[in-house]
Order: C-alpha cells, then structure tokens, then sequence
C-alpha cells in the first residue's frame, strides 16, 4: 500500500532529507509517496530512498542521475565482487573522497566513475587509507539486488 505524503508532510520529508544530504531533490509539484511501512520513498513514482537501519538512503538509480554522496573508488578486479553483493576490502580501494565512519557512501569503479553500490563506511576515509588489508564498507544496495529490481 502507497501513501501520498501531503504537501506539509513533503516539505518535513524534503527538509530532513536535504539536513543528512545536503541537496534539494523535490521540486514544487513533485509527488511524494511513502508505503504503508515507510521503508521506500517514492518522487513521482521512482524509487529514490529506501530505509536501512531507520535511516534513509538514496538508490543506485537515483545516485545516476546526481550522486551526491561522498564515494569510494575501487580498481577494476573488485567490480565483479561489488555487484555481486559482497563488502568492499581494502586492498581493492584505490580512492576515497573525504568521509566519516558509519556514513553512507557510493562505490564507483575507477574507469568509469559510475555507482556500482551503496555501502555503509565502517572506518572513516583516513582510516581506509591508513589500513592495507580487511573490509572497509558494508555493501547494503548494488546493481541488480532487489531494491535494483523495484
């Protein structure tokens, strides 16, 4: 079941999403739609955020058009990993935009730059640089899973 936020109940939506991301995504106009257990946000019937741990967090799809979240490069060896949903390990990292530990970040390759998953930072990004080995981001949405799919 789908509800149809109110324009009131879209501006508190658009306002707490823009206070975690920093970017404006609902124009004037916009249809706002929660389902019934608040876990996918839909924008005029496109799945932009899903829930994850009561936190919001954007789709891969969205991500395409305008990825706004601070990302993680990883080498070309790594890719086939990544979209098949495991974590991401450190030896497969070759860049890191400035982040902190537990926030959510974009895993892109190196050659193309375009998001290939979403994960959770378990270290901050000056910790990843420091470490050699182990996973350092938690894989939570990847193309091709079931969020993809929705």
């Amino acid at each position: 079941m789908i509800k149809t936020l109110s324009k009131s109940e879209t501006k508190i939506m658009r306002d707490n999403l823009f206070s975690i991301y920093d970017v404006d995504l609902f124009k004037k106009g916009d249809i706002v739609q929660l389902n019934t257990d608040n876990k996918f946000v839909f924008v005029n019937k496109e799945l932009y955020f899903f829930s994850y741990e009561d936190r919001y967090v954007p789709t891969l799809k969205l991500l395409q058009k305008l990825n706004f979240l601070k990302k993680v490069v990883v080498d070309m060896g790594a890719v086939k990993f990544v979209i098949d949903g495991a974590d991401i390990m450190r030896p497969g990292v070759v860049d890191v935009e400035e982040f902190n530990a537990d926030e959510f970040v974009s895993v892109v390759d190196v050659n193309n730059k375009k998001p290939l998953a979403i994960g959770l930072a378990l270290f901050s990004s000056k910790e990843i640089e420091a470490y050699k080995t182990g996973r350092v981001v938690k894989n939570i949405h990847y193309v091709g899973d079931e969020i993809w799919s929705i």
